[in-house]
């Protein structure tokens, strides 16, 4: 007993401790028993424990969960696979692009950097003199009723628009590369190509992002590389790859690009061409595109008018997408073309107001005179006074949902005393 009491009064070490948790743990343990089958038989071998493996994170098709299965066409019910095909699928000849040799070619920048500066600081001053004056109309006023929400981001949502306007310029496809570049390519194809692309969005219910951003894509990548007519579908459904990879939550599988195609190409070569564009891109796929910018113009008009619109939210959305078809509008900013679809929206819902305020002309950046151009040659697709064959943007927008957007009619003409610039 004297044994026992010297010990349990003994310091307690970290060995002692671990002697003793083995001692008890020891005596504690029930034996063992011996492994045995469905039978009673006591030779069955132990089962092996599954082990939790990261598989290949290479581009592997995977199964779709069975919430995305019908999100993106694969579970179209009572749809015939071979309608989808007549009504999707192009001929190779019609659209085209040769893939681009292995050899990285050094892109240009889109725009000095002295013109860059002077944005900055156009910008820089622009946001100055919004938090100096909060009482003042414009950013102040359009962020105010956001502020309570924090994923709205109202504390920096002006520096993100600076930073987008500055972005919006370095990332500026080049508006003459048809001319200048491309020898084997129309911009009637281009079109062709857009138009198509607007029914695969359709047909798998992709966000409209992804569109404007596949659509970028395409454009940036062909103001550098020369592409061939027979490869041109190629670059048009892998950049909706990358986009719908970026923006969607359940992208379309690879082969379901291969699929619509009718199999023009195969994964491999779609692998390849991807592959290719990333590089281009340095795996910088943000950009800022004309929706970016279409939503908050469209929030600023909204409380302009003391009220949402959801027909002339459509409105403007149907008219920025008209401008993706055609290759006149790659000189304008995409800021730019936004600005002037709100303005033609609002001017087709109410022709006897001027549809501009200080408190647009503050939020976009943009007078009335800056507009003048762009807004007239939307004015021109709206009307159809710009002959055009692609009718995928005009149908879409003719659904139920959208009501009669690609049927109001707009102005006979653009009143010109409605350009004049707005008095700060």
């Amino acid at each position: 007993m004297c044994a026992r009491e010297e010990e349990r009064r003994a310091p307690i070490t970290r060995a002692r401790a671990a002697a003793v948790e083995k001692n008890n743990r020891s005596r504690s343990t029930p034996p063992k028993r011996a492994a045995q089958d469905e039978n009673g038989r006591g030779n069955a071998q132990p089962q092996n424990k599954r082990r939790a493996v990261l598989g290949d994170v290479t581009n592997t098709v995977l199964a779709l969960p069975a919430d995305c299965s019908e999100t993106k066409g694969q579970g179209n019910k009572g749809k015939d696979k071979k309608k989808v095909k007549a009504r999707l699928r192009k001929d190779a000849k019609a659209l085209a692009l040769s893939t681009p040799s292995d050899e990285i070619v050094a892109v240009p920048p889109a725009v000095e950097g002295k013109c860059i500066d002077e944005i900055g600081k156009a910008q820089a001053n622009e946001s100055e003199k919004a938090k100096t004056n909060e009482s003042d109309e414009g950013n102040a006023y359009i962020d105010g009723g956001i502020r309570e929400d924090p994923q709205m981001c109202s504390s920096y949502v002006q520096d993100i628009y600076n930073h987008l306007r500055i972005a919006e310029l370095k990332k500026k496809p080049k508006s003459n590369f048809m001319e200048t570049l491309q020898k084997d390519i129309t911009p009637n194809m281009r079109g062709i190509l857009i138009d198509w692309l607007v029914e695969v969005s359709e047909e798998y219910k992709l966000v409209p992002d992804t569109l404007y951003l596949t659509v970028g894509y395409i454009d940036r990548f062909l103001s550098v590389y020369p592409v061939s007519r027979h490869k041109l579908q190629l670059l048009g459904v892998t950049c909706m790859l990358i986009a719908s990879k970026y923006e969607e939550i359940c992208p379309p599988h690879i082969e379901e690009f291969c699929y619509i195609t009718d199999n023009t190409y195969t994964r491999e070569e779609m692998v390849t061409m991807e592959r290719n564009i990333l590089t281009f891109l340095h795996f910088e796929m943000t950009m800022p595109t004309i929706k970016t910018f279409l939503r908050r113009f469209v929030r600023a008009s909204h409380l302009a008018d003391k009220g949402p619109s959801l027909e002339m939210e459509f409105l403007s959305n149907y008219l920025a997408e008209l401008t993706l078809l055609e290759c006149s509008f790659l000189k304008y900013l995409p800021s730019l073309i936004a600005a002037a679809a709100v303005y033609l929206s609002l001017l087709t819902l109410d022709f006897k107001t001027c549809p501009w305020n200080s408190a647009l002309q503050q939020c976009t950046g943009y007078k009335p005179s800056q507009l003048k151009d762009c807004v007239t040659e939307i004015y021109d697709l709206q009307t159809k006074r710009k002959a055009s064959a692609f009718m995928a943007i005009r149908e879409k927008y003719r659904q139920l949902k959208f009501k009669r957007v690609a049927n109001l009619r707009p102005p006979a003409s653009l009143p010109q005393s409605f350009f004049e610039d707005i008095a700060q």
